[in-house]
């Protein structure tokens, strides 16, 4: 792979959950609705390799079979970080030390 490149952010949920990352510049962003289940959502997302860190909703992450929150929690590439609905100052830190950008700014 390319390891030049800046690692992108990959961001699964709803459709509430994805507008506000989408409003910050993340531009991968994986959907879960009616026709598309979490597990779907994730192994989606999974396939594209330039994806660094990979935010889940709290909600999806519970949907998904244990098998699957096993491999992701286990992941380092990329780096899987499931959170509620609010953006928490850890979870800053976390994605901006594993992209080396603070979206926030």
């Amino acid at each position: 792979g390319d390891y030049g490149g800046i690692m992108e952010i990959g961001v699964i949920g709803r459709e509430m959950f994805t507008t506000g990352f989408r409003l910050v510049g993340v531009h991968k962003w994986f959907s879960v609705n009616d026709e598309v289940d979490s597990e779907k959502a994730v192994k989606t997302a999974l396939e594209d390799k330039n994806i660094g860190v990979l935010v889940i909703h709290d909600t999806e992450w519970q949907e998904l079979e244990e098998k699957t929150q096993a491999k992701l929690s286990n992941s380092v590439s990329p780096t899987v970080i499931a959170i509620g609905s609010s953006v928490d100052d850890t979870l800053r830190e976390r994605i901006r030390t594993a992209v080396g950008v603070d979206l926030w700014k």
